[in-house]
């Protein structure tokens, strides 16, 4: 029996682009294809308009092949960005730059000294 089910929502990571779809890893064993006509309702001229190599991304399941470990995913009507929470402003807004900021320019007047 599969790990997975038809519309899990699972991560993976672009490990293809063709002009056909994207190829994602999934796990160690899984891996999955969005079909071009899966990316979006919009007419999709470029792929790379909506994935990278090597970025890592959301995908629903639509068919699961568990012989050949293979999986038909889609990233339409969804928001299927992972972003790197870690980018954005915590709860102490800016007060941590704010407080190194003038260490950083004192070490950056010393080494740039003449």
């Amino acid at each position: 029996m599969s790990k997975y089910k038809i519309g899990d929502i699972v991560k993976g990571k672009v490990t293809g682009i063709e002009n056909y779809g994207v190829f994602l890893l999934l796990d160690d064993e899984y891996t999955g294809l969005i079909h071009i006509s899966e990316i979006s309702e919009k007419f999709v001229r470029n792929i790379f308009d909506y994935v990278q190599l090597d970025e890592v991304i959301n995908s629903k399941i639509l068919e699961i092949d568990d012989v050949n470990k293979k999986m038909k995913l889609t990233i339409k009507n969804f928001d299927y960005r992972i972003e790197d929470k870690k980018e954005f402003e915590d709860k102490n807004g800016f007060s941590p730059l704010r407080e190194k900021l003038p260490k950083w320019i004192s070490e950056y007047n010393e080494r740039t000294k003449i």
